[in-house]
């Protein structure tokens, strides 16, 4: 270890020249410096080492058994440390086999991962992606830590400290199955309130949310008939029963089984974000996938 702090970058870089060429001369020429320069360099690198290193030869310098044995292991770290600042080379998908992991909710799945999928398999065929379950207490540590590439959250809802890029806004509509007898025209506001609900409860068995707050600002209330977890299974509760839900539109649109109508009461919409560490921030394979995503989401409206 004191040997190490005794070194320096440039002095490393003169002994492996000097290897190669075995003339102080020709390693001056090959470095830009002058023969004095690489000269003190020598006598430094002998003092550090405690061995001549090269010894003055009929042809040259000749390397010690110590300089011999230093030859092969310098060149090799010193071509990894110019891999390793070199300037990040250009991202092609076509040839990447990256594996990407990201966090979202069915929501987030169906809204953002699934438009981005069909383009990301013809653009990128050798990677492969995972989608994880979202942990919103989870997410800081999990982006510090590599363990998740992205995650798509509420911006509201978002924790501090990581980089975002907003993907849509979003607002809710009223929907049930297509041939529903309420909803064949946009209902009153009383009817509303007597429609059976369904509430999606990230928390759990909640029966109370966004829209429930904006009916009791109004001094209303509406019976919420079934809590669930996801909104998959929302879906296709919908589909199967009398019920109706006040849904995110994106999560509704083009679904041929239920019907949505512009609800009576205005509930706040929300924004959804793409989140990611700033240790991710500047690498080329990363930003590609994070354009990707945006350019697959927008295309959707």
């Amino acid at each position: 270890m004191l040997n190490l702090r005794r070194l320096d970058l440039n002095l490393l870089v003169t002994l492996d020249v000097l290897l190669a060429e075995h003339n102080v001369t020709r390693a001056a020429q090959r470095l830009n410096l002058s023969q004095p320069s690489v000269s003190v360099h020598l006598a430094r690198l002998r003092d550090i080492f405690g061995d001549p290193l090269l010894l003055p030869g009929p042809r040259g310098m000749k390397p010690t058994a110590r300089g011999e044995e230093l030859r092969e292991p310098l060149r090799l770290a010193l071509e990894a440390l110019g891999q390793a600042v070199a300037p990040a080379s250009a991202f092609d998908p076509a040839s990447a086999t990256n594996t990407w992991r990201v966090a979202a909710t069915d929501y987030g799945e169906s809204t953002i991962v699934l438009p981005a999928l069909s383009s990301l398999r013809q653009q990128a065929p050798g990677t492969r992606l995972a989608v994880l379950e979202l942990a919103p207490d989870r997410i800081t540590r999990q982006a510090e830590q590599g363990e998740i590439d992205l995650a798509f959250h509420t911006s509201a809802g978002a924790p501090p400290g990581l980089r975002r890029r907003t993907l849509f806004a979003e607002r809710y509509v009223l929907a049930g199955r297509v041939d529903h007898p309420r909803l064949q025209r946009k209902p009153t506001l009383r009817q509303f309130c007597t429609l059976e609900h369904v509430l999606v409860s990230n928390s759990g068995g909640g029966f109370y949310g966004v829209t429930d707050e904006a009916l009791a600002q109004a001094g209303l209330t509406r019976r919420v008939a079934l809590s669930v977890p996801h909104f998959l299974f929302m879906i296709a509760a919908l589909a199967a029963t009398d019920l109706v839900a006040m849904v995110p539109e994106r999560l509704v649109r083009g679904n041929r089984s239920l019907k949505a109508v512009a609800p009576p009461i205005e509930v706040p919409g929300y924004e959804m974000a793409m989140l990611w560490h700033e240790r991710a921030h500047r690498d080329p394979a990363h930003q590609w996938l994070r354009a990707h995503i945006q350019s697959a989401v927008a295309s959707t409206g």
